[in-house]
């Protein structure tokens, strides 16, 4: 229930305070992005983390203008690949071999499909799968968040390429897809923080199948 009462008291904060988010707390945010499943495990993002305040300033202009950018402690910003590469997947395939210290037949055939599949795909076809990885890592840093007690404000209202020339990402073979800046929220400025949270009833969201 302490997740539940976490996830409860979350909220996507409008205004921050620049209050600093102590380093453990963020350590163990960026070990929940980390721990976030992803397909084949082949963990297909960068995770930018971001405390440098004049390459927040230079953000905030193509991101709506959005004070949480320049306000918040970290601002997290999440990079897919942009393609999947046979360099890539053996990457990942030959750290798995390494950490567990043995070699596995069906593993192995698993990633020879992977190979004869994933690098012949169109490249945007392949980053948005690898977006929706980092999707899932930026949704249990949201989690993991609140679960340490500071705020979140997930945002996609931002020029993607604009963003990506700021951080150098295509150099390096990314493009962001999401950002999120964390901190602490300022409740003297922030038109949401009183508001009640709403969410559709579990009759509107679920449909139990039996």
């Amino acid at each position: 229930m302490e997740l539940l009462d976490k996830l409860k008291w979350r909220y996507a904060a409008k205004a921050m305070n620049g209050k600093k988010v102590p380093q453990e707390k963020i350590d163990n945010i960026i070990e929940a992005i980390s721990l976030a499943p992803t397909s084949s495990g082949l963990q297909p993002f960068e995770v930018i983390v971001i405390t440098n305040q004049e390459v927040k300033e230079k953000i905030r202009p193509i991101a709506w203008n959005q004070s949480v950018i320049t306000d918040c402690s970290h601002l997290f910003v999440f990079a897919a690949w942009d393609t999947y590469t046979a360099e890539r997947i053996n990457k990942m395939f030959d750290l798995t071999n390494s950490v567990r210290d043995m070699k596995n037949e069906g593993w192995e055939n698993y990633r020879q499909m992977l190979l004869n599949s994933y690098p012949q795909k169109d490249a945007e076809e392949n980053f948005n799968h690898a977006a929706k990885q980092a999707y899932i890592a930026f949704s249990q840093a949201i989690a993991a968040a609140a679960f340490e007690g500071v705020d979140s404000t997930p945002l996609e209202g931002f020029d993607a390429d604009a963003l990506d020339e700021i951080l150098g990402l295509r150099a390096k073979g990314l493009r962001s897809c999401v950002m999120l800046p964390v901190g602490y929220r300022d409740t003297e400025n922030d038109w949401l923080v009183n508001l009640t949270k709403v969410r559709k009833s579990k009759e509107d969201l679920v449909t139990l199948i039996d």
